[in-house]
């Protein structure tokens, strides 16, 4: 005779709701979002259906959607003019630059609205690289200095959070003290300590142009700030030498692929853990649903619940407005 039977426990849904270890919701989102340049202007970005890059005023009109839907985060990236760009990146840090309006704007609309720029280089570069070329290489101190500034001109213009995402070393202890220095103590960094040089961002650099130039003087990736996929206890090291820096909470990129690095992160501290669904992620499941090989709302909702058992306190996806209409359902 049997006397344990695990199968009691999933006799029918209410039960199951019951036991259930991990449950989804739209406080877990963070929707990234890009600006362009114009007014009413809105672009589909091929490579990811439904993802759009949205002028100022129709992406203020999103924020209001996204946050009547439950989604109170956002992740700001910009699509720069080319006119714009230069090695130094100091677009980056203009007062009245398309980040530092989009801020301001979205702030207006929408107080509540927790506000994460990214901070990085590479929208702003002609290199495409998230850092300052010096010499074929890329000058890690003069980048970081250069982020400081970009970090401290999003708190000005009304950031929450700054995001961190270009993997320099050390860069989050020159952001804090530069937070600090000026006044934002309230001002969070969210870090990307464990950023993988990863094949799953194609997408996003077709979205902003931002990928590597093909220039034979300049690294042809990123492979040399950006971790090596075959690493995990790597990524416990620069987690660990982020919060050691000032940081608040911690990012682990992309996100499906590399569960295995949110579970021992998340093993190993107690800080928050943020857990990036990326481009190349989204563009799958679009693609194969689109076919018809996949059941789109059944695989979102499971993903997303697979990255928030693994560890997340948060997932960064292009899902989160398609998912929260499906829990709101």
């Amino acid at each position: 005779m049997i006397h344990s039977r695990n199968r009691r426990l999933r006799v029918n849904e209410s039960v199951r709701s019951l036991v259930r270890e991990c449950t989804l919701t739209t406080n877990d989102f963070v929707m990234p979002i890009f600006v362009m340049e114009g007014e009413n202007k809105e672009e589909p970005i091929a490579s990811m259906p439904g993802i759009f890059r949205r002028s100022i005023d129709l992406t203020v009109k999103e924020c209001k959607e996204l946050f009547s839907l439950g989604v109170k985060a956002v992740n700001l990236y910009m699509k720069v003019s080319d006119d714009l760009k230069d090695n130094t990146g100091k677009e980056a840090w203009n007062k009245n630059g398309l980040m530092q309006n989009t801020i301001r704007a979205i702030k207006d609309a929408v107080p509540e609205m927790v506000l994460m720029p990214d901070v990085a280089l590479d929208p702003y570069s002609i290199y495409g690289h998230d850092g300052i070329i010096e010499n074929g290489k890329i000058a890690n101190d003069a980048t970081n200095d250069a982020l400081a500034r970009m970090s401290l001109s999003h708190a000005e213009a009304g950031a929450d959070i700054v995001a961190p995402s270009d993997m320099m070393d050390g860069r989050v202890q020159v952001i804090r003290e530069a937070l600090e220095e000026n006044g934002f103590t309230d001002v969070g960094i969210l870090s990307y300590a464990a950023k993988y040089a990863s094949s799953f961002y194609g997408p996003f650099r077709s979205a902003l142009d931002s990928a590597p130039k093909d220039n034979i003087e300049i690294p042809k990736d990123k492979k040399t700030y950006q971790m090596d996929f075959h690493n995990s206890r790597e990524a416990i090291n620069e987690v660990f030498k982020d919060i050691e820096e000032g940081a608040d909470i911690i990012m682990i990129k992309p996100g499906l692929p590399y569960l295995d690095v949110v579970s021992k992160v998340r093993e190993a501290i107690d800080l928050p853990i943020a857990v990036y669904n990326v481009s190349g992620e989204y563009a799958m499941v679009k693609a194969a649903a689109q076919n018809g090989w996949l059941d789109n709302d059944k695989t979102i909702i499971e993903s997303l619940t697979c990255i928030k058992r693994a560890g997340a306190d948060m997932i960064f996806t292009y899902f989160a407005k398609e998912a929260a209409m499906i829990l709101n359902r």
